[in-house]
């Protein structure tokens, strides 16, 4: 039988264990969004790239809407999921959002590049990638550097694209 010591010893175990589970996940999502600012060449940038995504979601009336702001829609489409992420490009890094609908995959920076250096032309990086004409979605990992997490894109057309730096990496590759 067991007695009001034993009831009460048993309730703090189970506090203990729901602590430990909570504190884990807090250090994995900390570890994330430190990934994630760290991989940019200024981290006040990344973290103002993440500011300036959230103002724009909250007064463009939400994911759906910017989404549709940012690429024109298609007939039926619907949004499953957008990731904080980075683009690699050969100048580095791109910081942007990762856009995953029902008809497609589609990236937009959230700063404006110049097109080449001395020119006064600039524009987001967007890539676009139709459902069907993926060929592969490859996970990958720095062997260095284990918690340095990538999704390798080909299209079936032989286009590479790699993205990063993901706030919520294996949420990512769950789509």
């Amino acid at each position: 039988m067991s007695g009001p010591m034993d009831n009460m010893l048993e309730s703090l175990s189970q506090c203990g264990k729901r602590v430990e589970v909570a504190t884990k996940r807090a250090e994995a999502i900390a570890d994330s969004v430190w990934h994630h600012l760290r991989m940019s060449h200024s981290l006040t940038e990344a973290a103002m790239a993440r500011l300036n995504q959230g103002t724009k979601v909250l007064t463009g009336g939400g994911k759906e809407k910017v989404f549709q702001q940012e690429f024109e829609n298609l007939a039926g489409e619907k949004l499953l999921h957008s990731y904080a992420c980075y683009l690699s490009t050969s100048h580095g890094p791109v910081i942007g959002m990762l856009y995953i609908s029902n008809k497609r995959l589609a990236f937009c920076s959230d700063f404006c590049h110049y097109l080449s250096p001395g020119k006064p032309n600039f524009m987001h990086y967007k890539v676009v990638v139709q459902l069907d004409q993926l060929g592969t979605v490859n996970p990958s990992a720095n062997r260095w550097k284990p918690s340095e997490k990538y999704i390798h894109i080909v299209t079936r057309d032989g286009y590479e694209f790699w993205f990063m730096g993901f706030i919520s990496y294996d949420k990512a590759l769950r789509i």
